[in-house]
């Protein structure tokens, strides 16, 4: 398979190593020093592009590969605000993009368990919630779009809480979120139940990036020769 990688950093290069040990080939590397190879004619070399940027590029890189017709898994976060259009342009041009979170195994099953907590906890309004994130200094945007995905999950199943809020308060329809920053830390997610008895805690903690990039490279395999909108649900069928 051949593979477009639109972002070159940490994520990227880890991203091609993974890819090279499992037989593909990297035939594009776009990054802010070669923005001007970011082409129809280079992209359409690759059979499926993975996209690791930064919030403010990561929309117009994820519409460029739909618009050029490579399907296109993204693992960048801070930019949902416009994953709806980015869907809709999917739709009109017959594409193919995954776009999640967190490429992990591990986090992927998190959040299904996060979702089978809640539903249980729901029958139960003497416990409050919150969510604790914590990831490297480098980590761009906060909270974490992990953060934000446990907390939907969390919403979906206890419809008392309408709404998330980074170092929210007591409100009881809110529920918090603490984003912490220290060195050497790839991620460690912890969401808690908490009443005045005991609390409830499930926590995942990540050792390194390394699974982030072999789902990243997965997804791909996944996506490459299909059409539509996926989730990691689909791909890992949960």
């Amino acid at each position: 398979m051949n593979i477009a990688l639109i972002g070159y950093g940490k994520m990227g290069k880890m991203v091609e190593s993974i890819a090279v040990e499992r037989g593909h080939r990297v035939v594009l590397k776009i990054d802010i020093d070669n923005l001007d190879e970011f082409t129809r004619e280079n992209l359409e070399k690759a059979q499926v592009a993975i996209e690791f940027t930064k919030p403010e590029t990561a929309f117009d890189n994820v519409a460029r590969c739909i618009e050029y017709g490579v399907p296109v898994v993204s693992g960048s976060t801070g930019w949902y605000s416009r994953l709806e259009e980015a869907e809709k342009l999917c739709t009109q041009r017959n594409g193919s993009m995954l776009c999640t979170s967190n490429f992990s195994l591990g986090v992927n099953i998190f959040f299904e368990i996060n979702r089978r907590l809640a539903r249980i906890m729901n029958r139960f309004p003497e416990y409050t919630v919150d969510i604790e994130e914590t990831h490297h200094t480098q980590k761009l945007d906060a909270p974490s779009g992990t953060a934000i995905t446990l907390a939907e999950g969390i919403m979906s199943e206890i419809p008392r809480i309408k709404k998330w809020e980074l170092d929210g308060g007591n409100s009881p329809d809110t529920l918090p979120i603490h984003a912490l920053r220290r060195d050497h830390i790839p991620g460690t997610h912890r969401v808690t139940h908490s009443s005045e008895i005991d609390d409830i805690e499930i926590i995942h903690t990540a050792h390194n990036r390394k699974g982030l990039a072999l789902g990243a490279v997965m997804a791909a395999e996944y996506i490459h020769d299909r059409k539509g909108i996926f989730t990691m649900k689909d791909f890992l069928e949960i």
